[in-house]
């Protein structure tokens, strides 16, 4: 009997280093061999999974962009829901009015803006110069870990993005400030033409309406003929709530948010615990 195991990344398999550990790789390729079918389910590019896994010899089918697309174990696209590109610029557009950092994932690129990571620095000095007990350097890891993703492209702004050669996916808008992103929440959460959702405390993403990891889930395992009965969805943020109920088991993450535990089925051990690999195990005996 075939098995379908959905895993998030950040949170999930990587670690607190962004490292996957040797005990998740050697999970995931056990899984493999024993009739399971591995995929990743990602809010990041599957050009940037694809390079996560140079050189481990596994390959598995990727969902990105939150759901808005599906490549095969091969990296061939296999199914793509790319934005209404007039909407993906006017929310885009929004974005650069109040200035935020952001991020938009295209066939082949993550775009962002050239004075973007500009912006994150001013927003960092100010608020640890008004907050002493912040500590500036866990701010620092969580710009390094948006900056280390692979695929950057840096424009002048969202004007370049509006050929029609370019679909875009996915966009990712990330701030520091609590009161920005509470206004970006607002002005996004009542548009019925996009799914919003969150996979930090400091972000918040967009995709296409019909777009989600549970949704995408759902069309892998008709595809590959595995009832939802017999699939599993791993994660620990918000983005992946959507296939952690779609999934017949949902194992939420030890670290993960505890409305995330809370809609999931079981928890299983912290990112830097190999939790991932403790279900596979249990999936494989």
């Amino acid at each position: 009997m075939k098995k379908l195991v959905a895993v998030d990344l950040d949170g999930t398999l990587l670690n607190s280093s962004s490292q996957i550990s040797p005990e998740n790789l050697d999970a995931i390729r056990k899984a493999q061999q024993n009739n399971i079918e591995v995929v990743i389910a990602t809010g990041r590019a599957h050009f940037d999974v694809k390079y996560l896994f140079e050189g481990t010899g596994i390959n598995t089918w990727i969902i990105a962009a939150n759901g808005a697309t599906l490549h095969t174990p091969e990296y061939d696209e296999h199914t793509k829901i790319p934005l209404d590109k007039q909407e993906a610029l006017s929310a885009l557009e929004w974005l650069e009015k109040n200035r935020f950092y952001y991020e938009v994932f295209s066939n082949n690129a993550i775009y962002t803006a050239q004075n973007s990571r500009d912006i994150l620095t001013i927003e960092m000095d100010r608020i640890a110069s008004a907050n002493p007990g912040i500590n500036k350097e866990t701010l620092l890891k969580s710009t390094r870990k948006q900056y280390s993703q692979f695929g950057f492209s840096f424009i002048n702004n969202h004007k370049e993005l509006a050929d029609d050669s370019i679909d875009l996916f996915n966009i990712l808008a990330f701030s520091f400030d609590p009161e920005k992103l509470d206004l970006g929440w607002k002005e996004f959460e009542d548009r019925s033409d996009l799914t919003l959702v969150s996979s930090s405390k400091h972000n918040f993403e967009l995709e296409h309406h019909t777009a989600s990891k549970g949704k995408m889930l759902k069309r892998l395992a008709l595809e590959l003929g595995v009832s939802m009965e017999h699939t599993t969805a791993i994660g620990d943020s918000l983005n992946d709530v959507s296939m952690l109920t779609a999934a017949g088991r949902g194992f939420a993450m030890a670290n993960a948010l505890e409305e995330v535990k809370h809609i999931s089925t079981e928890v299983t051990r912290s990112n830097d615990e190999h939790g991932v690999a403790h279900v596979l195990h249990q999936l494989i005996d």
